[in-house]
């Protein structure tokens, strides 16, 4: 509360922050929290799912059907929620975020990022191999895809498509897409 109110009188999206702020009175006012347990961070955003309000309000779920839409401690409401959070903002079952990939030694940097988008065959043109070395295209299917290399040149990169651009409507940062990303594929794997 005190994160939102500071920005909703902060001057440069005050207007954003003033509603964040009365949807968060609202989110008490209806009992999903008491505010000593509403917890945020510090641009708003609440609970394991870092939600912020207005969000709450279009995603959170009520899974475990007590009344409430607890995303600060009940996992089967967080995990519905996100759930609720990615099927609604347009995740493709079945499609994956990304993989790594091993980029050649004169890849042009000009084509790294989310809004460079091309055929998994223009990339496979370009040299981008999987890190086992095979030279075909890293998925089977008609996808455009882009390269992300989120630490920068040097660093780990990823070939993304569709679903990684949505984890990217919740947090804009290819940081955070590729950390979900990265986690989902570790917690498939276990």
């Amino acid at each position: 509360m005190q994160a939102l109110a500071t920005l909703a009188y902060d001057g440069r999206r005050g207007s954003y922050f003033r509603e964040e702020l009365l949807k968060a009175l609202k989110i008490l006012q209806e009992g999903h929290i008491t505010h000593a347990r509403m917890k945020g961070s510090w641009a708003g955003a609440m609970g394991q799912s870092q939600f912020m309000p207005t969000s709450f309000f279009r995603f959170a779920e009520d899974f475990n059907k007590d009344g409430r839409r607890d995303i600060w401690g009940t996992e089967a409401d967080v995990f519905a929620s996100a759930a609720n959070y990615l099927s609604s903002s347009g995740w493709k079952k079945g499609v994956p975020w990304g993989r790594k990939v091993e980029l050649p030694a004169h890849f042009d940097p000009g084509l790294l990022g989310v809004n460079n988008s091309y055929s998994l065959q223009f990339w496979h043109d370009k040299g981008v191999r999987l890190p086992d070395g095979k030279t075909s295209v890293p998925f089977e299917g008609e996808y455009q895809a882009s390269i992300v290399q989120p630490g920068g040149a040097g660093t780990p990169a990823f070939i993304v498509y569709d679903n990684y651009r949505v984890i990217m409507k919740w947090n804009k940062s290819s940081y955070f897409a590729t950390a979900v990303g990265l986690l989902s594929d570790g917690i498939k794997g276990s």
